[in-house]
Parts: structure tokens; C-alpha cells; sequence
């Protein structure tokens, strides 16, 4: 065998693992070796914590939102961070701190600007619920959300519970839209697998929830909901997933903003897992080391073995007719990606055959930048929020949970 089919081999080897081999060992873990968890109606003391930056266009309908959250009185709370909002958002916040018909004790924190991470922090130092809530300026709850996030706390093994994000759907052509939600869709099934397996890998900052005693502080540069949510993991407790408690929110509105979260998602996303980086050792962490290499570090540098699968097969198309048609695959997967980027605002039916093809050299692209990032050691600590709109959301909300956790019409 050759270099050049060792290298392919290798990269094709690299490429189907995350996407296809893992998530069939974790389904088969948790088929044969199923850990379930005690779920039960408690009512703990929960102190909702959120960080906000410049969110006038999201804070209002939020704070309705939470104003309609079913949780018993006396033992729910929030405390709002403004991490130096520049805009109305904390005009807005005061307005309904001092608002007794918001039905809800109202902490809110005007800081200078510190970044996500401090603001967290400050927050966090305020509450003083049992269990601590975690979520965004621009997600919005199912009423009973609150309720059915905390139910797995009635297992004290359980030290976290991740929610459910849902996608609101828009009536534009987004292909970035159409791509997120089947990639979440995919993502939602794997959850459900891994938290029957023993842990998801962690949750998502829309929603989840941990157990105040368990909570870090936060550093800087990292993904807060995956840094937060993995202690539960370091510290011995289980992190679970809670399909029916539901958050929803709308999909970033085009594909260059979308590139530019994912760069700068998968970069504070892979500083975390360096900064947790003691969870990879199976030794001490058996299976969840495995899941947690094969999703934040496998999959987020696919981009590699793509790269190295590509070039390797030009150098062997004299080798046989598989490699003439692998190559041929490849070139026509890329070529369905350029149409999408070209065509990304067009009518459904020519986006449809090329949305995954799209989202997915999409998300790759990203991940190369990201990974530039980390090798130059350029740090995002802090930004500018890109939201969509919120029409409709309230409608979204209560079809998301109606839909025992199916989507408006899907997940993150």
C-alpha cells in the first residue's frame, strides 16, 4: 500500500468515525448497559442566572416570558447580568425590577464591560437557589420548562440537567437555518443516547441546570455552558439530558453571521476542553472520556482528514476505478456546497438537495479558522450578539411544548 492510500485511508477512517461510528457506540452502550435516573416532581429553590449584553431587542419578551413560568412562589428567582449594555437593555431590566406585578424577585447587575464569563460570575455570586438555571437573553421558555428541568434532581447522583433548545422556524429560504436545524436534529437524537449511556457530553446555554454547590467560576475565553456544565462531570455527579424541558429561539438570520458564531463557537469551545482537558483520561472517566474526544475534538477538527482525504485521492486516481470515484464524490459534495453558497438565497427547491452539503463545508470552514485561532492564541472573550427576530415566539414556545420536545419545527 502506498502513502498516499495509507493517508487516504486514515483520513476516511478520521472523517466516519465521529459521525457514524460513535454515535453507534454510544447507542449500543446505553442498548446494553443502560444507566437510568430517578425523575420526580420537586420543587428545589431555583435561582435563574443570565448574562446580557445590549439586548433591547430580546430582553422584553424574555422578561414576559420568565413572568409566565409555572414554578411554585417563594422558591424561583432571577438575577440578570448587564455586561455594560450600551443600549436600552438596562432602562428595561430596572423598569422591571421594580415591577411587583412581574411575580418574580428581580436581581439585576449593572456592570461595566467584563465579558460573559465575569458577568456569569456575578450573577452566580448573587443567587442563592439550591439549583442554578442557566440560559440566554434570546431564549424563551415552555411554561413548565423550570419544572421539568429540575425533576432529575431528585436523584442525587444527577449533578446537572441539559434542556431542550429548540428552533423556532422562519418563513424565509436560510439555508444556514435549514442546515443548523437538521445538524441539531442529529445532535438531539445523540443526547438522548448518550444521557441513557451514563452523561451527555454537555449542555447547551440556552437551557440546563446544576447544582449551586457544583458551580466553578468561569474563565475567560472558553464556552461558558460547557465549561459550567462539565464540572458536574470532574466532580462525580451525572449530567443528564431533559428532553421535555423546552427552550426556544430563532436561528442566526444568514450564513455569514452564522460562520462568523461558529468560529466563534468552536473556538472559546475547544479552549474549554484544553481547560478540561482531565476529563479525556478513560482511566478516570471511561466512556465520557471517549464521548467527549469523539464530539469536541474528533469531530471539531474533521477538517483535517477532509483536507488530507482530498488531496491524497488526486494522487491516487491512477489507482483504480474507486478512486475515480471518490474523488468524483468529493468534487460533487463541494461543488453542492459552492451552489448552496451562491444559490443560499434562493427558492426552497433549489436549496433543498444542497443544504446539508453547504451547512456542513459551512461548519468546517469555521472549525480551520478556529482551529488558526487556538495555534496563534487569539482569545474571544467577548462580542457582539446577532439575533433574529422574535415574531412569533410566543406561539413557538407553546407548539415546542406541546411537542414533547419536537420542534417548532427543531433542536439545538
Amino acid at each position: 500500500m502506498s502513502i498516499a492510500e495509507i493517508i487516504f485511508w486514515v483520513s476516511a477512517a478520521l472523517i466516519v468515525y465521529p459521525y457514524a461510528v460513535f454515535p453507534a457506540l454510544v447507542y449500543l452502550r446505553g442498548l446494553l448497559f443502560p444507566r437510568p435516573f430517578r425523575s420526580a416532581p420537586v420543587t428545589p429553590s431555583v435561582s435563574m442566572v443570565m448574562s446580557v449584553y445590549n439586548e433591547e431587542n430580546d430582553i422584553l419578551a424574555r422578561l414576559e416570558n420568565i413572568r409566565q413560568i409555572d414554578y411554585p412562589a417563594g422558591r424561583f428567582e432571577v438575577v440578570i447580568a448587564s455586561d455594560g449594555s450600551t443600549d436600552r437593555t438596562n432602562e428595561i431590566l430596572q423598569q422591571y425590577a421594580n415591577d411587583p406585578d412581574l411575580g418574580v424577585p428581580l436581581t439585576v447587575l449593572l456592570l461595566d464591560r467584563v465579558g460573559k464569563a465575569q458577568a456569569l460570575n456575578a450573577a452566580v455570586a448573587q443567587a442563592g437557589g439550591e439549583i442554578l438555571v442557566f440560559t440566554d437573553a434570546n431564549s424563551l421558555f415552555a411554561p413548565d420548562a423550570v419544572r421539568k428541568l429540575v425533576e432529575p434532581f431528585a436523584d442525587r447522583a444527577v449533578g446537572g440537567v441539559a434542556g431542550n433548545q429548540v428552533y423556532r422556524s422562519s418563513k424565509k429560504n436560510n439555508l444556514s437555518e435549514s442546515g443548523e436545524k437538521s445538524y441539531w436534529n442529529f445532535d438531539r437524537t445523540l443526547k438522548t443516547w448518550e444521557s441513557r449511556a451514563g452523561n451527555v457530553i454537555s449542555a447547551t446555554g440556552s437551557i440546563y441546570a446544576v447544582r449551586r454547590e457544583l458551580v466553578t467560576p468561569i474563565i475567560d475565553g472558553v464556552t461558558d455552558d460547557f465549561y459550567t456544565s462539565t464540572a458536574v462531570i470532574e466532580q462525580g455527579y451525572r449530567l443528564v439530558f431533559a428532553p421535555e424541558a423546552v427552550s426556544v429561539e430563532g436561528v442566526t438570520p444568514d450564513a455569514e453571521k452564522e460562520f462568523r458564531r461558529k468560529v466563534r463557537i468552536i473556538t472559546r469551545g475547544l479552549r474549554a476542553v484544553a481547560a478540561r482537558r482531565g476529563l479525556l483520561n478513560p482511566f478516570r472517566y471511561g466512556f465520557y472520556a471517549v464521548q467527549l474526544f469523539s464530539h469536541k475534538v474528533a469531530r471539531r477538527l474533521v477538517v483535517f482528514p477532509l483536507i488530507t482525504a482530498f488531496i491524497s485521492n488526486l494522487f491516487l486516481l491512477q489507482s483504480g476505478l474507486f478512486y475515480v470515484l471518490a474523488a468524483a464524490a468529493q468534487i460533487a459534495f463541494y461543488a453542492a456546497a459552492l451552489l448552496g453558497f451562491f444559490a443560499r438565497r434562493s427558492s426552497r427547491k433549489i436549496l433543498k438537495p444542497v443544504k446539508i452539503p453547504f451547512f456542513f463545508a459551512l461548519v468546517n470552514a469555521a472549525s480551520l479558522v478556529a482551529a488558526v485561532n487556538i495555534l496563534r492564541g487569539n482569545q474571544i472573550a467577548s462580542w457582539v450578539p446577532h439575533r433574529a427576530q422574535k415574531a412569533g415566539a410566543a406561539a413557538a414556545v407553546a407548539s415546542a411544548a406541546a411537542g414533547s420536545g419536537s420542534e417548532t419545527e427543531d433542536f439545538d
